[in-house]
């Protein structure tokens, strides 16, 4: 859980609101406008340059004004936050029939990795839970090593069903003997009996992670956090039994009945792989988005498997066939999905959906805890980006407060049935495609969020740290993250601004706060860009600036600062921030001009996954050379602005020179960066030869003529005439009569 904040940080949080406005709104007044009215004669550039200037010290000063608002809001929900107790989840869920399925998109990721994550979600105490790994490589890759792997990733759901098989039967076991026994009263020995199973299952959980092999902060977070605090919380239970035992006394019978049960839900659960791109049914959409509808909806259905030209198809079971379908796959009231990367904290299943379930919350279609980082990184660009996950997860729970969350992605607890509200329907090449989380751009779970709230459905940020994710390791798997997340906020906006004139003729307005909230959160990245693009670049004139404009910052990199030595960080990364944000500005503009071309041509664009590997991600040669440049611009600014006397400037200049120099050394490095520059320009300057293609078995060879494919008579019977009539014209035509002509 949070930590309960201080009455005087909440009142502290009030000031900072307070100041920020206020010392914005003096800024207008005394430097502005005061230059207009008694400032000298101003010409057409003077007057350009101080609208230009007005409005990017308003862009970012009304996103660090959205920053303390949503803080505020985290600090009210996590002071107001108590926590449900053990025993009325254990009441809730007496009697229980509802079941979770949990989806797990995995696409080319490290089986370890993907290991971890099935085994987070296997051992989440639920009554009915199904585990289903969504992997979505080539099905048939040639390359020996990515078959391995794939092999690996496919047996991971197996290995955790077999593993689970003993523990599982005997608990069941347990329960069984215990409700054909059932007493009327119960004595001390029915509570050692029990005391007994939960020691079994404490030590079960510890010798399996005793076994565990640390290899990195990742494997050691799962033995420690997942494995060893689900075995401290048993062992908990074990403690207040043992402790009634010695008084001679003993939990009712309905109490002992929820203890077995809860080993049971534990260490019960059903895991299985489904590939989707083995089959031609359905959606072959190379991203996330279309991975997971691919397999919702299938869920409830029955199929049979049938072999076409074109790949195999799934076809609907006929309920008058005798024979039992080939596929079937269960049908769920809530679904759980989960990046492959991620793990989640015991009760992470129980708690949230317990919330789902609460009167009060029947329109809330997700709930999630937005991702924190995993401690211990072992480099310097994956702790700043984990403090940045961190820093971001507070800003989620402090939406929540304002009705202004959005679905993070990386984990969520979600209603079936809000999902099927927001369903749309196509055909695409004679088969069905049922897309639920929209597709059209690479943050699907942003426009999703947009998309439930004009359904009339909410969203809700559970307030404690659940799950944990994990943070790109090196400056090229960070450059194909953040360029995604700077991707569709401009897309998006405008469905957001057609939900509040929606909501407008409604008993429900979008109030102003959820409203700046949202604004803030799809379109900062762009107007924050651009800001720092023409602060970093532009020459403005002296007269424009004031200490009235670092006031106004001031509140926010504080606030920063507290809030990261609250998640365990340090107070200086707040100047580590500013150069990681510094050296990120080229990858921001990338993923912003990128959904100026998607709004252009309204073409999807393949969603990029996050390399999580060991070996090193290369970056593009673009993305290395622009800090440099940005150093560059910044020390010459800085000889030209103290040369002439514009301290203020030569001031800030020298500011971004020297943390741009050091993000370049700590997060890219000087080695790394040449060595990907050159490798980016030869990969420009060369390109790899096309193979010629050779003659295969059952060609039609002529003596003299080179050797042309044999008929596929099976694909022209399944896709028919493709070719219309423009090969009619074409000597070639393979549908002409084969003639042999001899001399």
């Amino acid at each position: 859980m949070h930590p309960r904040p201080s009455t005087r940080k909440i009142v502290l949080g009030r000031l900072a609101i307070i100041v920020t406005i206020v010392a914005w709104f003096l800024y207008l007044l005394t430097t502005i406008f005061r230059q207009f009215i008694e400032g000298p004669q101003s010409n057409f550039r003077f007057t350009v340059e101080a609208i230009s200037y007005v409005l990017v010290v308003t862009f970012l000063t009304f996103s660090a004004l959205m920053y303390l608002v949503a803080r505020q809001g985290a600090l009210n929900r996590f002071r107001d936050h108590t926590r449900v107790p053990r025993g009325q989840l254990d009441r809730h869920f007496d009697n229980y029939d509802k079941a979770i399925t949990v989806l797990i998109p995995s696409y080319a990721e490290e089986p370890a990795i993907v290991r971890y994550t099935m085994w987070s979600a296997a051992l989440q105490e639920f009554p009915s839970l199904n585990v289903v790994l969504l992997i979505d490589d080539n099905p048939n890759p040639t390359d020996p090593t990515t078959l391995e792997r794939l092999n690996e990733t496919r047996a991971l759901a197996d290995e955790i069903v077999d593993t689970l098989a003993e523990p599982a039967a005997h608990f069941r076991a347990g329960y069984e003997q215990w409700l054909a026994d059932r007493p009327r009263s119960t004595t001390p020995e029915h509570a050692e009996t029990v005391a007994g199973y939960y020691r079994e299952a404490a030590e079960w959980l510890e010798t399996m992670a005793e076994r565990e092999a640390i290899t990195d902060h990742v494997a050691e977070f799962f033995a420690t956090q997942v494995l060893m605090n689900l075995a401290s919380d048993l062992r908990l239970n074990l403690l207040a039994l043992n402790a009634a035992v010695e008084l001679g006394e003993s939990p009712d019978a309905e109490r002992i009945s929820e203890l077995y049960r809860r080993l049971v839900w534990i260490f019960t659960a059903s895991a299985f792989t489904f590939e989707r791109k083995r089959y031609a049914s359905l959606s072959q959409e190379a991203n996330k988005a279309m991975n997971l509808n691919s397999y919702i909806s299938l869920m409830g259905g029955s199929y049979n498997i049938e072999h076409t030209a074109g790949g195999d198809i799934l076809v609907e079971h006929d309920e008058r066939n005798p024979e039992p379908a080939e596929l079937t796959f269960p049908d769920t009231e809530y679904l759980l999905t989960l990046d492959a990367d991620s793990q989640l904290l015991r009760d992470y299943c129980i708690r949230l959906v317990y919330l789902l379930e609460q009167p009060e919350n029947e329109n809330v279609a997700v709930t999630q805890t937005p991702y924190s980082s995993f401690r211990g990184a072992p480099t310097r660009i994956e702790r700043i980006a984990g403090a940045t996950t961190d820093l971001q997860h507070i800003l989620h729970q402090g939406m929540t407060y304002y009705g202004a969350t959005f679905w993070v992605g990386a984990n969520a607890v979600i209603r079936k049935r809000a999902l099927l509200d927001i369903a749309e329907t196509q055909t695409v090449g004679g088969f069905v495609i049922n897309t639920y989380i929209q597709d059209r751009t690479v943050i699907e779970d942003t426009e999703s969020s947009v998309d439930l709230g004009t359904h009339g459905w909410t969203l809700v940020n559970y307030p404690e740290r659940l799950s944990y994710s994990a943070t790109p390791p090196d400056f090229g798997s960070l450059i194909v993250q953040r360029r995604r997340w700077a991707n569709g906020g401009l897309i998006i906006m405008p469905k957001l601004l057609q939900q509040i004139r929606a909501r407008r003729r409604t008993d429900d307005r979008m109030r102003m706060g959820e409203r700046l909230l949202r604004v803030n959160y799809l379109m900062s990245i762009a107007w924050a860009s651009f800001g720092l693009l023409f602060l970093l670049f532009y020459p403005y004139d002296s007269r424009l600036l004031s200490p009235l404009v670092f006031i106004a910052a001031l509140p926010y990199f504080l606030a920063m600062g507290s809030d990261l030595r609250d998640c365990g960080h340090r107070f200086s990364d707040i100047f580590r921030i500013y150069g990681f944000n510094l050296v990120l500005l080229p990858v921001n503009l990338a993923g912003v001009f990128k959904s100026f071309q998607q709004a252009l041509t309204s073409e999807k664009i393949p969603f990029a996954r996050t390399p999580k590997v060991s070996d090193r991600t290369a970056s593009p040669a673009w993305f290395v050379l622009m800090p440099v440049l940005i150093v560059a611009f910044s020390l010459l600014t800085l000889w030209r602005d103290a040369t002439i006397g514009h301290w203020g400037n030569a001031a800030f200049a020298a500011f971004n020179a020297v943390l741009a120099t050091w993000a370049i050394y700590s997060y890219i490095g000087v080695k790394n960066s040449v060595v990907d520059f050159v490798l980016g320009i030869e990969n420009w300057l060369y390109v790899d030869a096309k193979p010629k293609p050779s003659a295969q078995n059952g060609d039609i060879t002529v003596e003299g003529v080179a050797a042309t494919p044999a008929v596929q008579w099976e694909s022209i019977l399944y896709h028919g005439d493709r070719r219309l009539n423009r090969d009619l014209r074409r000597t070639s035509d393979r549908r002409r009569r084969l003639t042999k002509t001899s001399k």
